[in-house]
């Protein structure tokens, strides 16, 4: 049974950064594609950034270019958002999620497995 449980989130002031964790367990996710999605209240969910397990390869949206990098411990079956230069709109319930086989994962419905989230909220 696939589990993904973040960790990490908390309150920061703008400009802040925090560390996002994303454990992974229940099989072996090396062709798997994992993503970092966000929803705001009363907004839709965003796709953050994804990374495909075996390669490395990275993707993000457009609102956190430059500013989060996404990255995986493969030895720890963990997944990370580091999150710098943070802004008040980035505050939201951020979710890690996996889906097999994905080469472009930018869509929720392409996943197959979810987090609970955690939340980051972010100060002006």
């Amino acid at each position: 049974q696939v589990q993904l449980v973040e960790s990490g989130g908390g309150l920061v002031q703008a400009g802040g950064s925090l560390r996002l964790s994303c454990a992974a367990s229940g099989r072996t996710f090396t062709n798997y594609t994992m993503g970092w999605f966000r929803q705001a209240p009363g907004k839709e969910r965003e796709f953050v950034a994804f990374i495909r397990w075996s390669s490395g390869f990275s993707y993000y949206g457009d609102s956190v270019k430059g500013r989060f990098t996404i990255s995986r411990d493969n030895a720890k079956n963990t997944m990370f958002l580091q999150m710098n230069s943070l802004k008040p709109e980035d505050t939201a319930v951020y979710s890690c999620a996996a889906g097999l086989g994905l080469l472009n994962g930018v869509r929720p419905g392409q996943y197959d497995y979810w987090g609970q989230g955690t939340q980051v909220t972010v100060s002006s």
